[in-house]
């Protein structure tokens, strides 16, 4: 049960990682808006300073977040195939089926973020 129980927590933080990713990339799509900006409206340069910062910030951002999916991916993995072995009996059941699904859209959203 507890197997379940940490493939339920391992699911929802690929989820949430994909979402904080989403959130991460509008962030850099914002925050570059903004640097332009203030740019083309001549902004003092201390506060253009300032928005370059925020930017390369958030930018950095980006592969941390990856790199954290990738660990929470591969820990997903290893956690459904215990409970697979563990619940030999119940092969199927929404937890699994669950973390069968986060797993192929983690997948395919690393296919997609290569190209």
């Amino acid at each position: 049960m507890a197997t379940i129980r940490n493939l339920k927590i391992k699911t929802s933080t690929c989820k949430r990682l994909v979402k904080e990713f989403h959130s991460y990339e509008k962030e850099v799509e914002r925050e570059a808006a903004k640097t332009a900006d203030m740019k083309e409206k001549g902004a003092d340069p201390h506060d253009l300073k300032q928005q370059e910062n925020v930017l390369a910030e958030s930018r950095m951002m980006i592969p941390d977040c990856l790199k954290r999916l990738e660990a929470a991916l591969a820990d997903l993995k290893g956690t459904l195939l215990d409970a697979e072995l563990e619940e030999a009996n119940q092969k199927e059941g929404p937890e699994i089926d669950d973390a069968r699904s986060t797993i192929a859209e983690v997948e395919q959203f690393f296919q997609t973020a290569e190209d």
